[in-house]
């Protein structure tokens, strides 16, 4: 009998800013990304701190990801995630692992779904304690490299869409009855794909169509404009990055073994 669970969007909604940011950090320390590469990304980071996600910007990202990660082997990138998860995990909302654990004690399974790798999302959610997560997954040649090409779907926009309903097919879950959380209009798909969406921090967008469609917004976001602005140069030279953290193929890493409790 299918029951509904939680989709969880990452960057700026499971967590504040973007998981890339971190890749990218790790990238650099790892020698796989240069310092104006950094700084192209740190400015990126800025950009979607303030305002979110574009169908435009995430198109330049996957070019520059096919252009930097090509001929990579996936163990480099595979030996980043210690790092990774050092960056990522001070930066997880609290509030938003109540809902998590909320869910769980409703006995729904909870999910990361995003567009970072899917060995990271898979990872994270299992240090986190939820059931599961679906992310991007990245071709791998017969020699263990990266080619740079994604195995589709790309989990973004109508992206997210196709791999939820994959899972959810596979695992025996009504998204009618589901719940999913994301910060963007970018995820409008994944959010009218279930029977309760709940809009995270939403960019400007997104919060208009929350009111009007009468969505329950979420708002606890402590980093604002002028902050966010003052540190600009900091993070444009130090750290930034944006979009999408990188993994290799493993698409039995997808699965959700764990029975559902009643």
């Amino acid at each position: 009998m299918a029951q509904g669970a939680a989709f969880f969007d990452l960057d700026r909604t499971l967590m504040a800013g973007s998981s890339g940011m971190h890749f990218a950090r790790a990238a650099y320390g790892s020698g796989l990304v240069r310092r104006r590469q950094l700084m192209r990304w740190g400015l990126e980071h800025v950009h979607f701190r303030l305002r979110g996600s574009t169908d435009e910007r995430t198109a330049q990202l996957l070019a520059q990801v096919k252009e930097l990660l090509g001929g990579v082997p996936a163990r480099d990138i595979e030996r980043l995630a210690p790092g990774l998860l050092a960056g990522v995990l001070p930066r997880i909302y609290p509030q938003m692992l109540d809902e998590v654990r909320s869910h769980q004690d409703a006995d729904r399974p909870t999910f990361i779904i995003s567009a970072a790798g899917n060995d990271l999302v898979v990872v994270l959610a299992r240090v986190l304690g939820m059931e599961g997560g679906i992310g991007t997954q990245y071709e791998v040649d017969g020699s263990g490299r990266l080619t740079g090409r994604i195995v589709e779907p790309f989990v973004y926009g109508e992206g997210k869409v196709a791999a939820m309903r994959g899972f959810a097919s596979e695992h025996d879950i009504d998204l009618d009855a589901s719940w999913a959380y994301s910060d963007s209009a970018s995820d409008l798909p994944m959010l009218r794909e279930v029977g309760h969406p709940v809009a995270v921090n939403p960019d400007a967008e997104l919060a208009e169509i929350a009111v009007a469609e009468g969505w329950r917004v979420m708002r606890f976001e402590r980093l604002g404009r002028q902050l966010a602005i003052a540190g600009a140069t900091l993070v444009a030279a130090a750290v930034g990055g944006t979009g999408t953290v990188l993994a290799r193929r493993r698409p039995e890493r997808r699965g959700y073994r764990p029975s559902l409790r009643r």
